[in-house]
């Protein structure tokens, strides 16, 4: 029988993935142990209340209060806490003490990124953070070593499983954003305040940290234009499917040139238009999926869970043993790439489309006012579907598709539209990707 030298692990948090770490690890030590080269011992779990009712029943003698002592006795500490403090100084602590350090703290790595990974650097230490994007799903390590001799040129991913669910609801059973709202929230998609997910911030994070990663530049969570998808309606929904398109929150990094030739990267969250023969518009349900363009492997896809407490386990677990594997050789963590140092553009920069739905009198020469304002702010129509007036307000639909065009331009576009007399209402303006 072979027999290994262990690696101390401490453990920060006992939540609904902290439990299932120390369930797993306990339960397939052996098995563990025989990947990493080392046995995976855990010393001890820090928690808030020793006597919280917890998913899973833990050995008593392993929990304490006392963080801080907990992470000086380890090699390697994992950090499931969620949000910025104590997590961060915890973070911090243990990085400095020379343990490597493996969390799933998306909003802490787009806010502290930088900082954290240069205390990791300075001492030799590495930072793992494979489930802080996609829950179960390999994207960090892919972007990281995989495709390192690649040239990634875009990303979008839909990495937020309670609005892919609740777009999906609306898009497969005609449910209102409010109805789906609420069954998310019964099932345990939604948290009983759903703002993070519903407006974005969860998905904007998870973007700084992908556009980060991606094109080897720090970008800041504030650089991230966000969008939520509360204003979504099924009325939007509805007439997307019929024009070929499904409703999805996409998180985007790309890679852009601007008008003076100047390299920069983008990141950005908003809902969009995207086309039904598009891979991430069979995504369903609370799954997320991760898009890549790379300019020599081309299009890449990476699909599967977003969340749940054993389904991320594993993304943690993964990055544990690469943590004890290098341990057992040896040597310096290797540092995060931002050398590149591009500069991040904003939203006004993108090129993009729009299908943009008006609510216009029903008079001669509305469609040449219409066009006028667009062709004024350098915005050509591509689509143009009109319906007859219906109704005693006498006003008819207009929905216009556009060719791609500066974003900065096409919002000028709406806002100039909106102040026509010939336009009753402009009742929804959604941005076309993939296509």
């Amino acid at each position: 029988m072979i027999e290994y030298r262990n690696v101390r692990v401490a453990l920060l948090g006992a939540g609904s993935v902290g439990s299932q770490v120390a369930r797993l690890l306990l339960e397939h030590s052996d098995e563990l142990a025989s990947r990493a080269g080392a046995g995976l011992e855990l010393v001890g779990i820090a928690v808030r209340d020793l006597d919280a009712p917890r998913d899973v029943d833990l050995p008593k003698e392993l929990f304490t209060t006392d963080a801080a002592s907990l992470i000086l006795g380890a090699d390697i500490v994992v950090e499931l806490i969620g949000g910025i403090e104590p997590a961060r100084t915890l973070v911090l602590q243990a990085l400095q003490s020379g343990a490597d350090v493996v969390t799933g703290n998306k909003a802490l790595l787009a806010t502290h990124g930088p900082e954290l990974f240069a205390v990791a650097e300075q001492v030799g230490a590495q930072l793992y953070y494979e489930a802080a994007v996609a829950g179960a799903i390999p994207i960090i390590r892919p972007l990281h070593d995989s495709l390192a001799g690649d040239r990634i040129e875009r990303i979008m991913g839909i990495v937020n499983g309670t609005t892919n669910f609740i777009l999906d609801l609306m898009d497969r059973e005609g449910s209102t954003f409010e109805d789906a709202l609420a069954t998310a929230t019964e099932l345990g998609y939604a948290e009983a305040d759903p703002t993070a997910d519903i407006e974005g911030y969860d998905a904007a994070q998870k973007a700084a940290i992908l556009a980060s990663l991606a094109f080897h530049t720090s970008v800041p969570l504030a650089a991230v234009h966000r969008e939520g998808i509360t204003s979504v309606t099924i009325e939007q929904v509805r007439a997307a499917r019929k024009a070929g398109y499904v409703v999805k929150i996409l998180a985007t990094a790309e890679r852009l040139t601007d008008e003076q030739g100047t390299e920069g990267v983008s990141a950005r969250v908003y809902p969009a238009l995207v086309p039904e023969s598009h891979p991430l518009a069979s995504v369903h349900g609370a799954k997320n999926a991760v898009f890549v363009e790379a300019e020599a492997a081309g299009d890449l896809m990476f699909y599967g869970a977003g969340a749940g407490g054993v389904e991320t386990a594993s993304a943690v677990l993964g990055d544990l043993v690469s943590a004890a594997r290098r341990h057992v050789i040896g040597g310096p963590g290797i540092a995060e790439s931002t050398q590149s140092a591009l500069p991040v553009f904003p939203i006004g920069t993108v090129r993009t489309r729009y299908q943009i739905t008006l609510h216009v009198t029903d008079a001669p020469g509305v469609l040449s006012t219409v066009a006028g304002v667009l062709a004024k702010h350098g915005v050509s129509v591509e689509t143009v579907e009109q319906t007859v007036a219906t109704g005693s307000d006498a006003t008819a639909t207009l929905v216009i598709g556009t060719h791609l065009a500066r974003e900065s331009d096409l919002a000028a576009t709406v806002v100039a539209l909106r102040n026509e007399d010939v336009v009753a209402e402009v009742t929804s303006v959604l941005r076309v990707v993939g296509a």
